[in-house]
């Protein structure tokens, strides 16, 4: 039996088109080794450089394709100089509208440290973990709800539900029970990250996770304020396995963890709800080496594998898994051979060498 599925891909701006390239050619490649399963790539233009052509990032009719497609592949969206009059960056037109208008409530940020890449941190301590972002809420609930008096006053307001903590906690800890836990010790462990001895938004989002954190007796539950939490992923990541928080705060402990392992290049991540699924870089879209073929693909090349996984999870198809696993042993193959590796973790080799260097370990390993 062959499964079919639709990819919408949103290459957008930057280097976004150069790393997605790379991914859809690495997924089209392992669709076709496998034999039992077809992928069809949607492409469409959502993008700051749309936006300053048209004034308009996302047409209705890209969000509508998004919406029917079994998943969305996403490169890199927005531009310095592409921005709202209120100084907003156009790069939320098309994320915060997918992420709102699909109910993408979960950011899945991968911590993972790969064998090849030299340790970032001095103690060289095993780095696997995964960072659960709530997406609809939190500080960033206002960035198109906030007030500006007369250049003189502005304010912005948190927002913390019970409804969203209670599901993002709940993504947590489902994912807590797939992991092997966390590297120090093997024990599962889901860590609230928050504020909580400061603001009541915090200690609310906490006294939630607390009553969640209660109906998984098997996983251990753990806290950290975020000032400490930082502290913790430089100098003990191995106590980390799963960590939710907060919109913004999830925001920025991504970029420090994916810092630890080598950069944003090495950081794939995931959008995902009950109903759809947006997978995308962590990086930004860097115009500064746009077009010069040195970008890394692999954030790009490891959120397609993670789309793989999703797919093939919530469509139980083992296909997609073992495709996902593929993916992502090629990756660890081509990083710890040191033959071929990115400019921005050491290394010298293109954009495309990468490419071909995982598309050409996919055969070894699928054979």
């Amino acid at each position: 039996m062959v499964n079919e599925y639709v990819v919408a891909v949103l290459p957008g701006d930057g280097i976004g088109p150069e790393v997605t390239g790379v991914a859809v050619e690495v997924l089209a490649r392992i669709a076709e080794l496998k034999g039992d399963l077809v992928l069809h790539f949607d492409e469409h233009d959502a993008s700051a450089t749309r936006w300053m052509r048209t004034g308009v990032a996302m047409p209705d009719k890209t969000f509508d394709a998004c919406e029917r497609a079994d998943a969305i592949l996403l490169g890199a969206i927005g531009l310095p100089e592409a921005r709202h009059e209120d100084g907003r960056e156009v790069n939320g037109d098309v994320i915060f509208r997918l992420r709102l208008g699909l109910d993408l409530f979960a950011g899945i940020r991968p911590i993972k440290g790969f064998a090849g890449p030299a340790p970032v941190l001095a103690h060289g301590r095993p780095v696997d973990y995964v960072i659960v972002r709530e997406n609809t809420e939190g500080l960033y609930a206002s960035s198109n709800g906030g007030i500006n008096v007369r250049d003189e006053v502005a304010t912005d307001s948190i927002v913390i539900t019970a409804v969203g903590v209670r599901r993002i906690c709940e993504t947590a800890f489902e994912l807590a029970e797939s992991r092997a836990g966390r590297p120090s010790d093997g024990d599962r462990v889901v860590t609230c990250v928050d504020k909580a001895n400061v603001l009541s938004s915090y200690a609310f989002f906490r006294s939630s996770f607390d009553k969640v954190a209660a109906r998984y007796k098997h996983i251990d539950a753990d806290h950290r304020y975020v000032d400490a939490m930082t502290a913790v992923q430089v100098l003990r990541p191995d106590e980390l396995d799963v960590v939710v928080t907060e919109n913004m705060f999830g925001d920025i402990i991504s970029d420090l963890g994916a810092a630890t392992v080598g950069g944003l290049g090495m950081a794939p991540s995931a959008d995902v709800g009950d109903g759809h699924g947006l997978f995308q870089p962590a990086h930004g879209s860097a115009p500064d080496i746009a077009g010069r073929n040195v970008a890394n693909p692999l954030a790009a090349v490891l959120s397609g594998a993670m789309m793989l996984d999703w797919l093939g999870r919530r469509n139980q198809d083992p296909a997609l898994l073992d495709a996902a696993g593929d993916i992502q042993l090629a990756v660890s193959r081509v990083l710890a051979a040191r033959q071929v590796f990115p400019a921005d973790i050491g290394g010298s080799s293109s954009t495309s060498e990468v490419g071909t260097a995982v598309f050409r370990e996919l055969s070894e390993v699928t054979g």
